[in-house]
């Protein structure tokens, strides 16, 4: 069997290897926070602060239902890795086609739930009556789409564990340029307010995951899965595998959503522009985590084959580098924030009212830029080295335990409304360093996952 898309990242130097690897996630992570920018700047820009909050309210609603995409998706991104490092050619191929099977057939049930509970969904989100029907609007067009936000992920987890990290960003590339556009033409001058935001990315989320399965299809000789119907099968001791490693991932981006989720909702008792805040938040969180994003999924896949070749002197370059560069582009970003704050809020949205408050945003966002440094040191390690109990562990501390209960206790207990919900989920971004510090002293990476 031919090895062409498959990359040896156990050999050369690590420095330039992971850069070469990780420049193309950054494009590509980058395309994809922009894509998830635009539908709120042009919102922001032609509808206001109502049409923010929807965007804001549904967004948040729709990433929580992509969390077992994440979730397995990243542990099929491991497997497939941990399995070239080892040169298991089956295993690589019965992964793909169980992930196939398994994740789109979630997807579909879990866009029903969504729909037949559209009602209750913004209910318990305390959604502003000022942008109820926007966000309803919203969400349904986008839980359509949601099949294509799975399909997606899996193509690009398969890509990524065999070391190719340049066509998730040409997907994603079409799939941005595309939204971009539609956007303007639907509410701009289509005038279809959010409902052409949401339709926009729901069209280009389907063209690039369309445009993904057409590549796989051409190169299925170079990985060995044939897409017949048959391969489609989900294999047992595959099934078991993405299990015991991907139940901890979705939980863990279960976790962190449905805690984001939590404080949204506690957001939306005050009025719609806090609402609108939570969405500028929310979406400068985003940029702020593409470099966290790109060196995470980059460092797990290079982690996973050097811990599977028993490199471990290459895994601690790997994790150095990471931290360095990370925590540099932090500063880069704190600099901006200081200097700058008020370019970016406007940037978003010209309203006068919430340009006024946007200002208590600017601590939470400085100290959420070095926890997401800081975060893609420990998860290179802990999702590389496939430990399923550590993931649990972080995704209850850090999604649940940390962010809900920092955040209750600045913005309640201590009054500082909306502010402490933001500082607390800042803070409770530092839980991962933690946990992965202590881990990585320990030395038991170094031992194989059970």
């Amino acid at each position: 069997m031919a090895d062409t898309m498959i990359r040896d990242l156990t050999k050369g130097p690590v420095v330039s290897q992971l850069f070469r690897f990780a420049l193309p996630l950054f494009a590509s992570n980058a395309l994809q926070a922009i894509y998830n920018l635009v539908d709120m700047v042009i919102v922001g820009n032609y509808i206001g602060a109502a049409g923010m909050s929807a965007v804001s309210i549904g967004g948040e609603a729709l990433h929580l239902l992509t969390f077992v995409a994440m979730g397995f998706s990243s542990a099929g991104q491991v497997i497939v890795a941990r399995a070239v490092g080892t040169g298991r050619h089956d295993e690589i191929r019965k992964t793909i086609g169980t992930m196939f099977t398994f994740l789109l057939s979630v997807s579909l049930v879990i866009a029903a739930m969504c729909y037949l509970m559209r009602h209750s969904i913004l209910g318990w989100l305390n959604t502003p009556a000022a942008s109820c029907d926007f966000a309803m609007d919203y969400l349904v067009t986008c839980v359509f789409g949601l099949v294509f936000i799975y399909g997606y992920n899996i193509v690009s987890a398969i890509l990524r564990g065999m070391g190719d990290s340049r066509r998730p960003f040409v997907f994603i590339a079409v799939a941005a340029v595309l939204n971009t556009v539609l956007d303007i033409l639907f509410v701009k001058y289509l005038g279809l307010k959010v409902f052409g935001a949401a339709l926009a990315t729901v069209i280009g989320q389907g063209v690039s995951f369309l445009a993904a399965i057409v590549y796989l299809y051409r190169r299925r000789e170079s990985f060995g899965f044939d897409f017949r119907p048959e391969s489609f099968r989900i294999d047992g001791a595959a099934f078991r595998r993405l299990l015991s490693l991907g139940i901890p991932m979705a939980i863990q981006s279960a976790a962190i959503s449905f805690s984001k989720i939590i404080l949204m909702a506690w957001i939306n008792l005050f009025d719609v522009t806090y609402s609108a805040l939570a969405g500028i938040f929310n979406k400068v969180n985003i940029m702020g985590g593409v470099i966290s994003q790109s060196f995470t999924t980059a460092g797990s896949t290079m982690a996973g084959q050097n811990l599977a070749a028993g490199k471990y002197q290459r895994v601690k370059q790997i994790l150095l580098t990471i931290f360095l560069v990370s925590t540099g582009l932090a500063l880069v970003g704190t600099a901006i924030m200081l200097l700058w704050p008020t370019g970016i809020y406007r940037a978003f949205t010209p309203d006068a009212e919430v340009l006024k408050a946007a200002g208590v945003l600017t601590l939470p966002i400085i100290l959420n830029f070095f926890g997401a440094a800081t975060r893609s040191v420990a998860f290179s390690l802990i999702n590389g080295s496939g430990r399923a109990k550590l993931n649990l562990a972080i995704a209850i501390i850090d999604g649940v335990v940390a962010r809900i209960g920092l955040a209750a206790l600045l913005g309640f207990t201590m009054h500082m409304d909306c502010q402490g919900f933001w500082l607390g989920d800042a803070l409770a971004g530092f839980m991962p360093l933690v946990i992965g510090g202590v881990f990585f002293l320990s030395g038991r990476w170094k031992e194989k996952a059970n």
